[in-house]
């Protein structure tokens, strides 16, 4: 079974897509800051982690940074989740290195198709 991680600090935006997710077949973990998310993914190792970009105590951008600094977190693909949907914004996830991006509010279907192809992607490269 896949295991996605949600990095999410939003209780109902959390609750809604995980279980959304989880009617899919998705084992869904959860984090509701970006130092938890980084301590989730090393303890579990996600096959993808969605992650929100602005929250407390870390916020998307420098979770991201450490999880691809290390070597055992660095090839899990990572889609940024946002509501801030500047090119400027895409830009920045493309260069630091997300692996897709995610407008809110979230368009189910197509996230649905992203994390499918990312897992496909890390499972047959």
């Amino acid at each position: 079974m896949t295991t996605l991680l949600l990095v999410e600090d939003n209780e109902l935006n959390r609750n809604m897509l995980s279980r959304r997710l989880e009617r899919m077949t998705y084992t869904v973990l959860l984090a509701v800051n970006g130092e938890e998310g980084v301590d989730q993914a090393h303890k579990h190792q996600p096959d993808l982690i969605l992650m929100d970009i602005n929250m407390p105590v870390m916020d998307g951008w420098e979770a991201l940074t450490l999880l691809k600094e290390h070597a055992d977190t660095k090839e899990i693909p990572i889609i940024a989740l946002t509501a801030h949907t500047a090119t400027s914004d895409r830009d920045k996830a493309d260069k630091i290195g997300f692996n897709a991006f995610a407008a809110k509010p979230i368009d189910f279907k197509a996230l649905v198709e992203t994390i499918e192809g990312l897992i496909y992607e890390r499972h047959n490269p």
